[in-house]
């Protein structure tokens, strides 16, 4: 795994580098990346091709794992970075989700304190581990947080490819592993790669499933030997480091692993106990069971835990939270990518008519097939709970469900094709037909990944970065003047920037540079530690005060830290903040409205009043 690290590291650094070197065009406005994509793709591969044909032969083994990992990765980093080669954001730029995790990383790359994304005095919320060691990356180059997230993205979703092609030969044959890994990261890469923090999770899920079920499962193996006696306590420990890892990543994630693996763990208790004739033989797997559960809450308190001081030191969260108030049409209705016609159906077709065909015979299978059914178990699960007015985000796990299908399909592909062969007396002209026709797929679908993602990466190139550019030479937005608004701030309050809270509307100022936010872009990014509701009926009542007096009053009472800073918007009434509140069940779920302050409440020499561009910085003189 070290090894493989290492070249994924080499290979992504290398790509990207060497992308950077050249003037490329615009995505979205020339045909050029999108050709040279496809020349890398097809080399990429080619190479996974002449790495899986070596192990088959098991010829230059060591040679051959190693090409596949430069391979792999290659392929990840060609695919997302080529396409972005002409811009320095990262797929969907700094657009919505994006701009909190941008946030997130700029936070983290200013302190390796596990601090909220937004708010200040507060432990973190949502998961830290991805965001920490790329804000340690970050901080170790010299670059700012937004600048590190596309190359460190793409680098650390490299890397999860080939740490799941070294699970997965582990578990399987290695050229086996190759082709099951390809058709994961192939799959992520479409489909999960704008969240780059979860996608490292999917890449890992599929083999790790299976390794739960090797420690879990009492039945033998497809190799004849028990599952249990091959992989044991080994593999326990191994699937509660992975729960552990997902724990400190990505929640949704972690919690649909957890359900899949006591669903395992619930199976392979019945077939024990009627292997055994009692109870008491699925002690070892209650056993096993109990130990990765430890093994995983001790992992995730490595992020988790000043969150969870914080709540047992008598600082609840607000109200119920918003995070999971989100149902779009695709957590609606249940996922079928099997019938859907394009060349991932097809595959989660094959995938799923393995997976019951192989369902008594096939431990891989089983594994497989017991993560799938707990994705349907969870979206009926979501659907159900809009009842109590909340969801469980069911649509995200689509790319889960996916994947899954995807890793099956690839197996399939190979008993399917085994099949065929012996159905023809080995007849080696319909072997080649099979490879070829494996081996154009994949090359089919590698090449429309980045139409796939063209909305994600259009965005990448017409939001304006950090520097006050645009990628596509357009003129930029309203976060050009940024940095002449940062420069206002460090000279009237301090060079620290962190040090101070500024209330602004245009939250991908704090993505860009990390001052802490007085609230945060919606309630559904907030820390339920920060109670939304009651801070944005706090700037409400404050555009209806009638002195700096009331105002910086006002401000002396609050429970939390005032602002030191606010960044308004100009506008013919007043300076404004435009504000989100949460209107779920409603699709969209959030609705903006603005809020006005009458300019005479700042006229007061305990106020500095400094105009930039479209905005009105006001910042709070020290001792006022």
């Amino acid at each position: 795994m070290v090894a493989a690290v290492v070249v994924a590291v080499l290979v992504s650094s290398v790509g990207l580098f060497a992308f950077g070197r050249v003037q490329w065009p615009a995505f979205n406005s020339s045909n050029v990346t999108q050709a040279v994509t496809t020349v890398m793709q097809v080399a990429a591969l080619a190479a996974l091709g002449l790495s899986i044909f070596l192990l088959r032969r098991r010829k230059f083994m060591r040679g051959a794992r190693v090409l596949s990992w430069a391979a792999l990765s290659g392929l990840v980093t060609a695919t997302l970075g080529m396409p972005l080669a002409a811009t320095r954001l990262y797929l969907h730029g700094i657009s919505v989700d994006q701009e909190f995790r941008t946030e997130f990383l700029t936070r983290l790359t200013d302190s390796p304190a596990l601090r909220d994304m937004t708010y200040a005095d507060l432990p973190p919320f949502y998961p830290a581990g991805w965001f920490w060691i790329g804000g340690r990356v970050a901080n170790v180059l010299g670059m700012d947080g937004w600048e590190a997230f596309k190359p460190y993205a793409i680098a650390s979703i490299a890397v999860a490819a080939v740490l799941a092609l070294v699970l997965w030969s582990e578990l399987v044959r290695s050229d086996l592993a190759v082709l099951a890994a390809t058709a994961t990261t192939a799959i992520v890469l479409a489909y999960g790669s704008p969240e780059p923090y979860g996608a490292v999770i999917a890449l890992l899920l599929p083999p790790a499933l299976v390794l739960a079920w090797g420690a879990l499962s009492p039945v033998r193996g497809d190799d004849g030997r028990s599952a249990n006696g091959r992989q044991g306590w080994g593999a326990a420990i191994g699937t509660g480091m992975f729960l552990g890892v997902a724990a400190t990543f990505y929640t949704l994630y972690l919690g649909l692993a957890a359900f899949a693996v006591t669903v395992m763990a619930v199976a392979a208790a019945i077939l024990a106990r009627r292997s055994g004739g009692s109870w008491r033989a699925a002690l070892p797997v209650l056993t096993k069971f109990a130990v990765i559960a430890a093994i995983a809450m001790l992992i995730a308190l490595i992020v988790w835990a000043p969150f969870l001081a914080e709540v047992l030191g008598g600082n609840s969260p607000s109200g119920s939270g918003t995070a999971t108030h989100y149902l779009p049409e695709a957590g609606a209705r249940l996922p079928l990518p099997m019938f859907h016609a394009s060349l991932v159906g097809l595959l989660c077709l094959l995938g799923t008519v393995w997976l019951i065909g192989r369902a008594t015979s096939s431990r891989r299978a089983q594994a497989l097939g017991l993560g799938v059914v707990p994705v349907y178990l969870w979206y009926l699960a979501s659907m159900a709970f809009t009842v109590l007015g909340n969801t469980l985000l069911a649509f995200r796990l689509e790319v889960i469900l996916l994947v899954l299908l995807g890793a099956a399909g690839a197996f399939a592909f190979v008993d399917f094709s085994r099949w065929i062969s012996l159905a023809t007396s080995d007849n080696p002209r319909v072997r080649t037909v099979l490879v070829a026709v494996g081996a154009l797929g994949a090359l089919a679908f590698a090449q429309n990944i980045p139409q796939v993602l063209t909305n994600e990466i259009n965005l990448a190139y017409s939001d304006t970065d950090g520097n006050g550019e645009r990628a596509e030479q357009r003129p930029p937005g309203a976060a050009s003047y940024f940095g002449e608004v940062d420069d206002v701030l460090t000279s009237q309050l301090g060079p620290e920037r962190s040090d101070w809270v500024v209330l602004t509307a245009d939250t991908s100022f704090l993505a860009y540079y990390p001052y802490f936010g007085f609230q945060a872009l919606t309630s559904h990014y907030a820390n339920p530690l920060a109670d939304f509701a009651a801070r944005a009926a706090a700037i409400e009542s404050w555009a209806e005060l009638g002195s700096a007096d009331e105002l910086i009053a006002a401000w002396d009472e609050l429970p939390w830290r005032a602002p030191d800073a606010i960044v308004f918007r100009q506008s013919a009434e007043g300076y404004t903040l435009r504000l989100a509140e949460d209107v779920y069940p409603n699709d969209p779920n959030v609705r903006r409205y603005t809020v006005t302050f009458p300019e005479e409440l700042f006229d007061d020499p305990r106020f500095a009043v400094t105009e930039v561009g479209p905005f009105v910085v006001v910042t709070r003189a020290a001792g006022a």
